[in-house]
Formats: C-alpha cells, structure tokens, sequence
C-alpha cells in the first residue's frame, strides 16, 4: 500500500507565502510523477504543478512565475512553495504521485487535501 499525507497550507493575506510539503510511504518501487492539483470551489480540479523523477516540471500558466516545485527523490517527498498568493490560489490542494508497488503496474495515489485560503 501506498501513503500520501500532505502538510502545510492555511490562511494568508495576498501577496503572502505557503509551502505545501507531500509525502509518500509505503510499498514503494518507484515513483514517477509526484504534482499538485486544486479545487475551488463549484470547479473542476485543476493541475496545478508536477515534476517527474528527472526533474522536468509542469506549471499552469496562472501560477508560473509565482510557484515552484521541487523533490527529493531519496525521500518521496514533494514541496510547492507559493509566493505572491492571490485570492484566485484559494482551494483545497491534493498531492498526487504516480507510483507502483508492483513493476509494471502504476497507479494514482492522492493525498486527503489541504486547505489554501487567500484572503484580499
């Protein structure tokens, strides 16, 4: 079984800074891409973020600029740190990792969310 449990998250002004942390444990084999998605709400989840084993990472364009992903792979860790917040950033924010357990077969694993408010 795989685990993923998110930390961070909370109320700030505009402008203001979170760092969201995610990780995951477990029957890891390995692990491909671990992002972020949100969730206003009445909309539809969003992606907000990834980043593959290699590095490569994947913004929408309303964040580019003003978040970054980073991992640690030794760890299964994944952090976005979210600078110049606006109101709009508001959601619940779920971490997701493409993993196996098993070789050859992969999955979606998401964490319970965590909640972003961005006060104006």
């Amino acid at each position: 079984q795989v685990r993923v449990v998110e930390s961070g998250g909370g109320l700030v002004q505009a402008g203001g800074s979170l760092r969201l942390s995610c990780a995951a444990s477990g029957s890891i084999v390995s692990i491909a891409v671990m992002g972020w998605y949100r969730q206003a709400p009445e909309k539809q989840r969003e992606l907000v973020a990834d980043i593959t084993s290699g590095g490569i990472t994947k913004y929408v364009d309303s964040v580019k600029g003003r978040f970054t992903i980073s991992r640690d792979n030794a760890k299964n860790t994944v952090t976005l740190q979210m600078n110049s917040l606006k109101p709009e950033d508001t959601a619940v924010y779920y971490c997701k990792v493409v993993a196996t357990a098993n070789p050859g077969v992969w999955y979606n694993y998401w964490g319970q969310g965590t909640q972003v408010t961005v006060s104006s």
